[in-house]
């Protein structure tokens, strides 16, 4: 090494020797950074032959924050050597606290992308054979990113010479008064917090409230609003803090869809009555759609106006919303078709008009009068 120094000073002199360490500086930086970037390509080129979710996250979040790093290195090296030759305090400045940042900055995006695609990759089938739910992900996800951030913005105030302990003392006696101002928005992200725990619902589910105007699919829970997307395709935004206050139905995480129709038919069939509704439910029983594990009702319900009532009580397989209604269209269909086999039809409002009995007429040079008249 001290060769290799002697040499470049006899070539370049003694007073332009820092202008050669710095291109060699320089020089070196980039090779490394080549090196680093032909290692990382080989790391993902392996990883891809697996399906293991930590190796996968790490490599795709090496670069650019690695050859990023190496850059900030060489080139405050470089900084720092020509500000001692030429007395520059920028340069002097930037070869001390700003590397330190850096490096923290640097450390720190990197420790994000890693959590973001480890994230993703626990709720993706692919890497895990039972993914873990969405929402609980995305949950502790958002924990680990600001415990990063909080981190990295302490060790950067510590890099500044700012007193930690003494920032936090303030932080507690500023967050008593900022708790005051800010009581609606610590409300929402407790109720954030509790969806999170308690997890009435996840991203991806149907949902309503029968306290509140509130029906959609739930998009996105953030740390203060939910947004459910509408059955007209509008967001709706919600305060988490709402859902603490009201109750909410889940119709996502129902077991069957229930159909329950009444079916009326004409007084005059009264006596098909019994054996239609026997044959309505061998019919239920034996569809391949219907859950007879459930309860299944069919009976004669009420003397209607118009009509003589009977009603059916059943559940299907299925809790697809289109498929549903495609299964309680054939079964209304096959009980219109047993009404008509037996005879019968359904009734339709009605109304029976009685007229008194008019005395006797007489009739008496071609007009009505009455006898005695």
């Amino acid at each position: 090494m001290e060769q290799v120094q002697a040499f470049l000073r006899s070539l370049v002199g003694e007073d332009r020797f820092w202008i050669a360490e710095l291109f060699l500086i320089v020089l070196a930086t980039a090779f490394v950074a080549w090196i680093l970037a032909l290692f990382v390509a080989r790391l993902q080129a392996r990883a891809e032959r697996t399906v293991n979710p930590w190796d996968d996250a790490l490599v795709n979040s090496i670069n650019p924050p690695a050859s990023i790093l190496v850059w900030l290195v060489g080139l405050t090296l470089a900084a720092g050597l020509a500000g001692a030759a030429t007395d520059s305090e920028v340069l002097n400045w930037l070869g001390g606290k700003p590397r330190a940042i850096g490096f923290v900055v640097v450390v720190t995006w990197f420790a994000l992308r890693f959590a973001k695609e480890v994230e993703q990759n626990l709720a993706n089938p692919r890497f895990v054979r039972k993914p873990i739910d969405a929402t609980t992900v995305r949950a502790i996800g958002k924990l680990v990113r600001a415990s990063i951030m909080i981190t990295a913005a302490m060790v950067i105030m510590q890099r500044l010479g700012y007193s930690v302990s003494g920032v936090l003392a303030m932080g507690g006696i500023g967050g008593l008064a900022i708790g005051f101002a800010a009581k609606d928005l610590l409300a929402n992200f407790f109720g954030g917090l509790m969806i999170y725990l308690d997890r009435p619902f996840k991203v991806g589910d149907w949902v309503r409230s029968p306290d509140q105007e509130i029906e959609g699919t739930v998009e996105d829970i953030g740390w203060r609003l939910t947004r459910i997307r509408t059955f007209d395709k509008r967001p709706l935004y919600i305060p988490n803090g709402i859902f603490t206050q009201i109750s909410v139905e889940n119709p996502s995480r129902m077991l069957n869809r229930r159909i329950y129709e009444t079916i009326g038919i004409r007084y005059e069939d009264a006596q098909l009555m019994a054996p239609i509704v026997k044959d309505v439910r061998a019919m239920l029983e034996q569809h391949p759609e219907i859950d007879t594990n459930q309860t299944l009702i069919v009976n004669f319900n009420s003397f209607a106006p118009s009509s003589l009532d009977f009603f059916i009580y059943t559940f299907t397989k299925t809790t697809e919303w289109v498929r549903y209604h495609e299964i309680k269209q054939d079964v209304l269909l096959q009980i219109l078709k047993i009404v008509e086999q037996h005879g019968a039809s359904c009734a339709f409002p009605t109304s029976t008009l009685h007229i008194a009995d008019l005395p006797e007429l007489a009739i008496a040079g071609g007009r009505e009068k009455p006898v005695g008249a």
